[in-house]
């Protein structure tokens, strides 16, 4: 499997780790042999030196052979442990390097079960491949070799029960294989649905849908569970399967060191020890079978793995660098959706914005607003047309070079688990502590948050349940203008905040960040009137664009949004 490259920096684990297994199969094999000597020489002939002789061997044995198994466990676990971590970083960094289409296609709980449920069983299919199946292996050639040391007659029970065992394994192992996959899937479901209701836990009750969900959630885990149950069902059919030739087998022996005993041909230890060998030799297949099972649930897992780490990102950058974007330009620019390749959201549009431009894009619901400054991100690629900035193609730009110099505060705000200051510095880790108070304060936001309990230390709730609509998205712009950057991007960002406190943050930004091109996505023309140029968007086309006296004398769309937003239409204009 293309993972185990993963192992190759602790090449020196996964080989101390079977050579001390080693060490301990042989202590274990070793002592059948002791028990037989202890009985045969030892108890039958009452000789009580060699009793204790052989007894202080065997405990050495059992020291030595515990000593070499503890540190097999040691080694095997530095190993798939650490094995787990690497992959489990280089998972996840390629999950954060997906566009946002591909992370739609994996969906958020399949990704999440990806990096804990399926690195999970690799780390054990690692895990067991170097220490169980290594035990499973030295301790059936080495069983056979002692039991038949013992009497090669002994050969012939074995020759019948070992295909039996085998043909129980592999028709067990051939129903259940295919299972695993819909396991995985299976949490995939659960986790996809666990997700959705712990995100959208207010909505659900709200809307007074606990049943509904809890049905739905229901439902999905008794997908899980049925499957479970059918992988199980098929295994347990093994086991018993597997005792019954092992019992069987030392019913054979019995009866075939009777016959010898009755012929002084061989002796009780010496029965015993054989027993002892066969119940291992089988007992090693059936942990072969577990083996395979776990291979069977790692070759599902690393698939599924492999799958992301092989998905290369849509969204790929160039190596043009710049150290200012300078002027954007759409040229007929088309866009759809990927994977909605009906009607286009943006067609055939075109637009520049200038250096230092204050831009307004205006627009209905599902004009394509988002969209637009979502192109100029790239979080997703034109359909047709082009871009450019600085006159050139947004393609060429390296990505983090590209979105260093912009700061986007989105519709919804995201808070992370921390304090005030650390999600405000998360816009940029290196910020002081003056240059946190200054964008708190640009952004309106260092009023409330002087009055928390410990200030710009204060921890904030997880996803900022403590806050109200209108404090998290000041908290986000403070961390957009924190970044210092050149191009601001407000996505319908200030829909929480009322016309007095969000006319201060605009005079803020006029007067604080001069020279910024700010490009703001809003629904109300009194938050937008000032801007330099109001762009108008209707059906994904520019419809009109000016200033907002130019709009209300030459745009009829521009005129029936100003009329819904004014005291006749029921809204106080600001």
């Amino acid at each position: 499997m293309k993972l185990l490259k993963y192992l190759k920096p602790y090449w020196l684990w996964v080989i101390l780790s079977p050579l001390t297994m080693i060490g301990e199969v042989l202590a274990d094999l070793w002592q059948p042999k002791l028990m037989s000597t202890l009985i045969n020489e030892g108890v039958l002939n009452n000789d009580q030196e060699l009793l204790v002789a052989v007894g202080l061997r065997m405990l050495l044995v059992v020291l030595l052979g515990g000593l070499s198994g503890a540190l097999c466990s040691v080694f095997a676990s530095l190993a798939s442990q650490s094995f787990a971590c690497d992959l489990r970083k280089d998972v996840f960094k390629s999950a954060m390097g997906l566009s946002f289409q591909q992370t739609d296609k994996f969906t958020t709980g399949s990704l999440i079960t990806r990096l804990t449920n399926d690195i999970t069983q690799m780390q054990h299919f690692v895990e067991q491949c170097i220490r169980m199946f290594v035990r499973s292996g030295f301790m059936f050639v080495g069983g056979i070799i002692m039991m038949l040391s013992l009497d090669l007659k002994f050969g012939l029970i074995l020759l019948c029960s070992l295909p039996l065992q085998l043909i129980a394994m592999a028709l067990v192992l051939k129903a259940s294989n295919p299972l695993y996959a819909k396991v995985q899937q299976r949490l995939d479901t659960v986790n996809n649905v666990m997700q959705e209701n712990v995100n959208g836990a207010r909505m659900v009750k709200a809307y007074v849908q606990e049943d509904r969900e809890i049905a739905r959630f229901n439902d999905a885990n008794e997908g899980l569970t049925e499957t479970n149950l059918k992988v199980a069902f098929i295994i347990a059919r093994l086991s018993p399967v597997l005792s019954i030739v092992m019992n069987l087998s030392v019913v054979a022996i019995l009866y075939l060191g009777g016959l010898q005993d009755s012929a002084a041909a061989m002796q009780v230890g010496t029965i015993m020890a054989a027993i002892d060998y066969n119940n291992r030799i089988l007992h090693s297949v059936m942990m072969v079978s577990m083996m395979f099972q776990s291979i069977a649930r790692g070759r599902a897992s690393g698939k599924r793995l492999t799958e992301v780490l092989n998905t290369v990102p849509v969204i790929r950058g160039g190596d043009h660098a710049p150290k200012t974007l300078g002027e954007i330009s759409f040229d007929q620019v088309a866009f759809h959706y990927p994977g909605f390749p009906g009607r286009p959201v943006l067609k055939d549009l075109s637009l520049t914005v200038k250096p230092g431009e204050n831009l307004a894009i205006l627009g209905a619901t599902g004009s394509g607003k988002s969209s637009l400054i979502h192109l100029i991100t790239r979080f997703y690629d034109t359909t047709e047309g082009s871009i450019t900035i600085g006159g050139t193609p947004i393609q060429e730009f390296d990505l983090t070079a590209l979105r260093e110099h912009i700061a986007v505060v989105l519709q919804k705000s995201e808070l992370f688990s921390g304090t005030v200051a650390e999600n405000i510095r998360w816009g940029c880790p290196d910020a002081t502590d003056e240059e946190v108070i200054r964008a708190a304060t640009i952004a309106q936001a260092a009023e409330f948050i002087d009055k928390m309990p410990e200030g710009y230390d204060s921890v904030i709730a997880e996803k900022g349940a403590s806050l109200s609509g209108g404090q998290k998205q000041r908290l986000s712009i403070a961390r957009a203008l924190v970044r210092k950057p050149e191009l601001l991007i407000f996505d319908d960002s200030t829909s929480a905040l009322d016309l007095t406190t969000e006319g201060k943050l605009r005079r803020a930004i006029r007067e604080e960040m001069k020279g910024t091109t700010l490009i703001t996505v809003a629904q109300r023309i009194a938050s937008v009137k000032d801007c330099d140029r109001i762009a108008v968007l209707e059906d994904g086309t520019l419809a009109a664009i000016g200033t907002h006296e130019e709009l209300l004398k030459t745009s009829t769309v521009y005129q029936e949004i100003y009329r819904s937003q004014t005291k006749e239409g029921g809204v106080i204009d600001g």
